[in-house]
């Protein structure tokens, strides 16, 4: 039976407070001895990770092994073997743990890898100015570091995804700290990173705008070690002085002599806080807590111990056991103290009494009848901080048997302490090794257990737990799906690409049968599919991918795969027009230009509206691109009708005279289009004779681009006659067109004399009925009178009417004998 929860109590001098320790895990023989390793251990019950101490001396045997480069172990805190690996990229500087438990490993160069542990990394590097300096130190927390470089300035990376690093404020050391530690970003007002750095007497405060002073005269110190919540700072003196202080450094809280520690042999190894409330010292036999009013119990182990701080303990790990000391909690105090007359504890009494068929059950319960709902909160509570299954079943067995007396009680919490006990005994389990205590499972919350369960390649453990606590168990899944790619290998049956084949096959078929077994419906095909093409399974990421649903997650891998059709393919079945850009626009600037337009050309039908979008996008944005694809695809048509609209656009005479040029080239090659060659023949003719028409008076009078009509025009007005009558005999203008356009131009001008002479020179093909209407419409009445004469005699009356000329008008009535006109 296992011994009562009371057994590992010690109480502080005070006699109110009490600590316990309790054993987690034994692991004689697994772990090595700590003293000769540098250890760092991960928060939250994770793993530790050793590298041998390379300043101490080792005593060689049979049964060293010789080790000659860095190597890095990392045990679970039950001391099983979780990874092993080697390092070779320069002098380790640093190595901690990430929020994920990824271990980060820091060089002298300023190179860092963050390694899962299943030994997979991922590298990034402070920069080249870091390289050049050298790091000398750094301070790894959850998420994010700060290194200190040999010329004494601080850099913070933020995250983990490899971010530039910032240069913090300098803290004008001219020689190395002689401690330093860091305040995270999370636990500050400021949301800033804190470094606290001892120099003489005194201790930096360094963020990213300043470097404060704190003027203090009790240093050097050797340790400095901020409280979990950031608001209190435990610093050891050269002297050994434990001073804790405030964080702002405006509050003494307790002082206390290390060297009067009788048992204590050699120098303090670490300085690590208990929770919030107490600190841990440590040497190289003892582990020493020293309380907020200096009280202290030792606990002592064989050989060194390490301490890893938790939020509400410490864990303590030596190469025998790994202990947890913490804080007995409230709820566990109020149950258990010995005397305690708490309403919990009368609960607990009874059900004690009730199981032993006693009647003392049911006068317990009445007496604290106002109080009982809160003592069945309180068992329930206790019944979580407990580690053993035995006294949790017996908490909650009270907790039940009191709500049994309760009108009304919410069962919720009791329910779902049920639950996340069971799941905590699971993980506590040595070989799964996660020790969690409650409070550090609620902060943490169940996604994040679950992440560290895939991450030890524990699929089955999380998925059931996912299931049990009715979460979705995508993340599972895909983790299990990329574990499962890593391991599988292509079957070698056939040679080559259908070995490869087979065994592709097989896997796709088990994860999507898989998912689609356990409902992840929502998990992304496209992220398994492309850790297959990372490890070298292109035809598995393919195959993958056709079960991907959302086309926005399938085409950038295709595409990244180089699988050009199918991506585009994808994208047009996508119905996404911005995703058929995408993947256009990404081909273009990639393939030759040939290959890009063949590959559309391949397409058919399936691409047809890739082709329309793409013109669609040439048109408005890119009309070389446009130009390239008509002439590749043999649109003579298109491309004439392209060099026509530009044509349109362009003022300069060469640049639009060859474009026209072109255009009529582009129409004669099609046989069904000689009309329109024909007509850019002309206009390109008609151009460069309007071309030279302007070089030949300098540009003072503009020609190009006027038509035919206008430009005979100009030239007549211009008293370019002859000018005029090339244009007319070139471009084939006939005789009445040309009259009606000399008539216009010479009337224009004034030119009544040159007017006569033109309409003697020979027989007008117009007749002169226009020139009389044209000169009276222009106001030249006077002139007019000259041309009725040679017009038709009937129409002569009329004309002279128009022109005022009644006598004339009468005297030609008379002459025909049109009396009724005349009257």
């Amino acid at each position: 039976m296992a011994s009562h929860p009371t057994a590992s109590w010690q109480a502080m001098q005070d006699g109110n407070t009490f600590y316990r320790r309790q054993q987690l895990y034994s692991v004689p023989g697994k772990l090595p001895e700590l003293s000769d390793y540098i250890v760092t251990g991960c928060q939250y019950g994770g793993p530790i990770a050793l590298m041998r101490n390379t300043t101490k001396l080792l005593a060689l045997g049979r049964v060293t092994p010789a080790v000659t480069k860095a190597q890095i172990q990392v045990y679970s805190p039950a001391g099983e073997g979780l990874l092993l690996f080697s390092w070779d990229q320069g002098k380790i500087i640093k190595f901690g743990w990430t929020l994920d438990e990824r271990l980060a490993v820091l060089n002298e160069e300023g190179v860092y890898r963050l390694y899962d542990l299943q030994g997979e990394y991922q590298q990034y590097s402070l920069g080249t100015d870091a390289a050049e300096m050298g790091i000398f130190d750094a301070r790894i927390y959850g998420n994010g570091l700060v290194a200190l470089t040999s010329s004494l300035t601080l850099l913070e990376v933020k995250g983990w995804e490899g971010n530039r690093p910032l240069t913090l404020a300098n803290p004008g050391l001219s020689e190395p700290p002689h401690a330093w530690s860091i305040i995270p970003p999370d636990l500050n007002i400021s949301r800033h990173v804190e470094v606290l750095m001892s120099a003489e007497t005194t201790i930096h405060s360094v963020d990213n705008l300043e470097s404060v002073d704190q003027r203090l005269s009790r240093g050097p110190f050797t340790h400095i070690s901020p409280s979990p919540n950031g608001k209190f700072l435990a610093l050891l003196t050269f002297t050994g002085t434990l001073w804790v202080v405030s964080s702002d450094f405006q509050r003494n809280i307790t002082e206390f002599e290390t060297t009067h520690v009788p048992e204590a042999e050699g120098s303090v190894q670490q300085l690590e806080w208990c929770g919030n409330d107490a600190i841990i010292v440590t040497w190289s036999n003892l582990v020493l807590l020293v309380g907020p009013s200096g009280d202290t119990i030792p606990f002592t182990y064989a050989g060194s111990a390490f301490v890893v701080t938790e939020m509400d303990g410490v864990r303590v790990i030596s190469s025998d056991v790994c202990d947890l000391i913490q804080k007995v909690p409230a709820s566990t105090l109020s149950v258990f103290r010995p005397g305690s007359t708490s309403p919990s504890a009368i609960l607990y009494d009874a059900w004690e009494s009730f199981t032993g068929r006693s009647p003392k059950a049911d006068e317990n319960v009445r007496s604290i009848r106002p109080d009982l709902a809160k003592a069945v909160d309180e068992c329930i509570d206790a019944a979580g901080r407990e580690w053993e299954p035995h006294w949790q079943r017996r908490l909650l067995n009270a907790a039940k048997f009191g709500r049994g007396f309760l009108d009304f009680h919410n069962p919720t919490d009791f329910v779902n302490m049920g639950q996340t006990l069971k799941v905590l005994n699971a993980v506590r389990f040595y070989e799964v090794g996660i020790p969690l205590t409650y409070t550090q499972y609620n902060y943490a919350s169940p996604s994040h257990l679950i992440g560290r369960l895939t991450s030890r390649n524990m699929h089955l453990l999380a998925l059931r737990i996912s299931s049990f606590l009715s979460l979705k168990p995508d993340a599972v899944l895909k983790h299990w799906a990329c574990a499962k790619i890593m391991r599988s290998r292509p079957t070698t049956s056939g040679t080559g690409k259908d070995a490869e084949l087979s065994g592709d096959d097989e896997v796709c078929k088990a994860i999507v049968e898989k998912f689609e077994q356990l409902g992840g419906a929502e998990v992304s095909y496209a992220e398994i599919a492309k850790k297959a093409w990372e490890v070298g399974r292109g035809g598995l990421a393919t195959k993958l991918l056709d079960h991907e649903s959302k086309g926005s997650d399938q085409v950038p891998l295709l595409l990244e795969m180089k699988e050009d059709k199918l991506a585009l393919v994808k994208a047009v079945d996508s119905g996404d027009s911005d995703l058929v850009y995408y993947v256009l626009l990404h081909l273009y600037k990639r393939l030759p230009l040939g290959s890009f337009f063949k590959l559309l050309e391949d397409g058919g039908p399936s691409l047809t509206s890739a082709t329309r979008l793409l013109e669609v996008y040439a048109r408005e944005q890119n009309r070389e691109m446009l130009r390239d694809f008509y002439y590749s695809d043999d649109r003579r048509v298109e491309s004439a009708i392209l060099c026509l609209e530009e044509a349109s656009w362009m003022k300069e005479p060469t640049a639009k005279i060859s474009a026209i040029k072109a255009s009529q080239k582009f129409f004669s090659e099609d046989k069904d289009r000689n009309f329109e060659a024909k007509m850019m023949d002309d206009y390109s003719r008609l151009l460069s004779a309007q071309n030279q028409l302007q070089m030949e008076n300098d540009g003072k009078i503009p020609f190009f681009g006027l038509s035919v009509n206008e430009t005979i025009r100009t030239c007549l007005i211009n008293g370019m006659s002859k000018k005029a009558d090339k244009m007319k005999s070139d471009f084939k203008v006939p005789d009445k067109r040309f009259w009606y356009i000399k008539l216009k131009a010479l009337t224009e001008i004034r030119d009544f004399e040159g007017l006569d002479t033109f309409a003697k020179s020979k027989r007008s093909p117009i007749g002169y009925e226009p020139f009389v209407h044209h000169l009276i419409e222009k106001g030249h009445q006077k002139e007019a009178i000259a041309y009725v004469a040679k017009c038709d005699s009937p129409k002569r009356a009329d004309l002279y009417a128009e022109c005022g000329e009644w006598r004339l008008a009468g005297k030609e009535c008379k002459d025909r004998g049109d009396k009724a006109k005349l009257e």
